[in-house]
């Protein structure tokens, strides 16, 4: 580990992925051996795909509603040469749980700010995820059923939720 660098006044709340709350989840039901990343491996923390044809191989890539949400279980690994950390699982590699509902931390990757109450939209080409107006268009994005549980300016944490307010 490198010399420190920086000191924060406060402590961090969480890392992308984390559990939320102690909330119900709700896994997504895998075939017989699990699910598996694909290829390009799987970034935590973001929104996945399964594939059609074996419903067994996830992507952060995607058409359509994603099949779930990749949570934080310690499942990272560094494979990047002389990485501090990581949050990539490599291709071929077993996926422990999947989620299609619960509390979890995310990071805001969009271009504003996220307030309470707007939907969450996951990027096609990446997974990541970002907030609009239930029913807006977000370019390149598909709109989930999750929602916005705090507010949070772009590339801050804050808490996303299948159940909404109220």
């Amino acid at each position: 580990m490198p010399f420190q660098t920086q000191v924060n006044l406060t402590q961090a709340p969480a890392v992308e992925g984390d559990f939320a709350s102690a909330n119900p989840r709700n896994s997504v039901l895998s075939v017989e051996g699990g699910f598996v990343a694909g290829p390009s491996g799987l970034t935590i923390g973001r929104f996945c795909w399964a594939d059609a044809s074996t419903n067994r191989i996830l992507a952060n890539t995607g058409t359509g509603a994603p099949t779930g949400f990749l949570h934080r279980d310690l499942q990272g690994l560094i494979i990047t040469y002389l990485a501090e950390a990581g949050m990539v699982i490599p291709a071929g590699f077993g996926i422990g749980e999947l989620f299609n509902g619960g509390d979890f931390w995310v990071k805001n990757a969009g271009a504003g700010a996220a307030t309470v109450g707007m939907k969450a939209f996951a990027n096609n080409t990446n997974g990541t995820i970002s907030f609009a107006a239930a029913g807006a268009t977000v370019a390149g994005s598909t709109e989930t059923k999750w929602f916005a549980m705090t507010a949070g300016a772009a590339g801050e944490l804050l808490k996303m939720s299948n159940v909404a307010l109220g």
